[in-house]
């Protein structure tokens, strides 16, 4: 489901967007937290460092303030936080690359921005800044509910219902997309509208979205 970045469906900033580099950072110094222990945890992407259940301090405890205003029966389930730089280039580069094999007409650059609807450019990243957390709903016994895709489906497996405002999913789900926001948006975190399970608090897309004049988290590193 690749749509040229001209086509009026296209109507999302994404984070390649020339504005969200230009965001400056100032960063905050704060250090990255566990998340275990403090919020339910997916290990489905756990790396042997547990680096993926770091976040930094001031999102984590957004998070838990986020987890307290839900409805009896529903829980946050984080899937992954931080990421080391060398993993999101990774994540990226094989991306674009099978965007560009299935689409022998796109340019590098086409298939540039198309790969950061589902995937940041690493200098930009959010999750390298501990600035991101992929997360989605769950009961008290840690099943997940149906958000209308798989957390990480892209747009070409989901047929866009991972955008999240797409209209081509069930009523049911999409209820629970607007708890999910309706729990996020006033601790102050902000959705990347083509991923409805990614949220972050004080990375350069943060900014941009809230118009604060700069972002809090830079790309940073981890030490088990």
């Amino acid at each position: 489901m690749w749509q040229s970045p001209n086509d009026p469906r296209n109507d999302v900033v994404l984070i390649s967007d020339p504005r969200v580099a230009a965001i400056p950072v100032r960063e905050s110094d704060e250090p990255l937290a566990e998340v275990r222990g403090r919020l339910r945890v997916d290990e489905r992407l756990a790396d042997p460092e547990g680096a993926w259940a770091r976040l930094r301090t001031g999102l984590l405890e957004r998070l838990e303030r986020a987890e307290a205003g839900l409805p009896d029966g529903y829980h946050l389930l984080v899937v992954e936080g931080y990421r080391p730089i060398a993993t999101q280039s990774l994540y990226f580069t094989r991306y674009r690359d099978e965007l560009l094999a299935a689409n022998p007409g796109m340019t590098v650059e086409e298939a540039h921005v198309a790969a950061s609807r589902y995937v940041s450019p690493v200098s930009v990243a959010p999750h390298t800044a501990g600035a991101a957390v992929d997360l989605t709903l769950c009961d008290p016994d840690g099943v997940e509910y149906d958000m209308g895709t798989q957390v990480n489906d892209n747009p070409e497996q989901s047929a866009g219902a991972c955008y999240t405002a797409a209209p081509n999913i069930p009523a049911a789900a999409r209820a629970r997309r607007d708890l999910l926001a309706a729990a996020l948006e006033p601790a102050g975190l902000v959705n990347y509208p083509t991923e409805w399970w990614h949220w972050s608090y004080g990375d350069r897309y943060w900014a941009l979205a809230t118009g604060a004049p700069h972002a809090l988290y830079g790309p940073t590193g981890f030490t088990a």
